[in-house]
């Protein structure tokens, strides 16, 4: 009768750990269905999943004082009036910069406590200033 118990406890115990489901990769969805594990972030101008290190426009961090340089992508809509920059250290995953008249200037609205400006760099590239520092170009 022990041994009847004790298999059949053994049998219970086995059956419900086998039936526990591993971790599904590529199961951190966020709300726009993008899969963070992936690389995947969600771009408000392109309103898609995007992949930063995969954007045409990549800019590299200015004077870090860490260990390593980080990275940010611009993404433009089609009409140019407005820039997507995704900072590594913000609260959001990107912020939305408008242009600025008809300057070549994108900025930063008032709904976030720093002044984001993104304007063209050289011939070809672009640069990012916060707060009227350059964080990357």
């Amino acid at each position: 009768m022990r041994k009847t118990i004790l298999l059949g406890t053994m049998l219970l115990g086995f059956l419900a750990f086998a039936q526990q489901k591993s971790p599904v990769k590529g199961g951190d969805k966020d709300v726009h269905g993008c899969i963070g594990s992936a690389g995947y972030t969600y771009s408000q101008i392109k309103n898609d999943c995007v992949r930063v290190f995969e954007q045409k426009i990549k800019l590299k961090e200015v004077n870090s004082d860490k260990s390593y340089t980080s990275m940010t992508a611009v993404i433009f809509s089609k009409d140019m009036k407005r820039a997507e920059i995704f900072i590594p250290d913000g609260n959001a995953k990107s912020i939305i910069l408008n242009k600025d008249g008809k300057s070549k200037k994108w900025k930063s609205g008032s709904y976030i406590k720093e002044v984001y400006v993104l304007t063209p760099y050289k011939k070809t590239g672009y640069q990012i200033k916060k707060d009227d520092v350059v964080i990357y170009q």
